[in-house]
């Protein structure tokens, strides 16, 4: 079953997350949608910017899916954070600009994943932002630090990261977690609005700036086990 939709409105890309009812949560075949809708858009040859959101007015995302997870063996468990952190390092690197339109609550795995995006947009007036990883015993992979170290105000980065506090979208813009908030029903417009602006940059020059600026992001990924 299909999890997330992908389409394209003029020159950009929106991937809606489509599993609500499971918080969109992580587990091996949802990174794995994640991965082929990642091999199609950096096939694509032409200008263009990515928003992801979800349909879920409660969550975007709330990260691994813990009820999963915790099906599997201990072994597995590195392994599964060896294609989180393949995820975060595609979605950081994507050969254009990605805005994450974050309409809902965005916790854990999937606030790592929000600090990948190019631009984090967030609900004014509901959802929290939250990494709880040190509540729930899972630290962070050195790539997930990283990936972490995108974001603009370390201090406040750590605060949030060693207290698993959790925030909503008027703190989250004071601590420069995320660009702007906006209300429920002009956050996906204006995330769109700045997805257009973004797509009319040349492709080529972006990706090479963004990546330059992201160089030890390239270095993990290509030291990566079976990268």
């Amino acid at each position: 079953m299909s999890t997330m939709e992908l389409k394209k409105e003029g020159a950009v890309y929106i991937l809606s997350l489509t599993n609500g009812a499971k918080a969109n949560t992580f587990t091996e075949d949802i990174i794995n949608e994640y991965n082929s809708v990642f091999d199609e858009l950096e096939a694509s040859q032409d200008n263009a910017a990515l928003v992801i959101t979800s349909t879920d007015p409660k969550f975007w995302s709330n990260g691994i899916n813990l009820e999963w997870i915790v099906t599997k063996p201990s072994s597995y468990w590195f392994q599964f954070g060896c294609l989180l952190d393949k995820l975060y390092l595609r979605l950081a690197l994507l050969n254009m600009p990605t805005i994450g339109c974050l309409n809902g609550h965005t916790y854990a795995g999937a606030a790592i994943l929000a600090a990948a995006f190019d631009f984090r947009l967030m609900r004014a007036d509901r959802g929290f932002f939250c990494y709880p990883e040190v509540d729930i015993n899972i630290p962070f992979t050195p790539v997930m630090q990283q990936i972490l170290k995108l974001l603009p105000d370390h201090q406040a980065v750590a605060e949030l990261a060693l207290t698993g506090r959790r925030i909503g979208g008027e703190e989250a813009l004071k601590m420069k977690i995320v660009s702007a908030i906006y209300p429920e029903e002009t956050l996906f417009p204006k995330a769109l609005e700045m997805a257009q602006f973004l797509a009319q940059k040349n492709r080529k020059t972006y990706t090479i700036i963004k990546r330059g600026m992201r160089s030890n992001l390239v270095s993990l990924q290509q030291n990566l086990p079976g990268a």
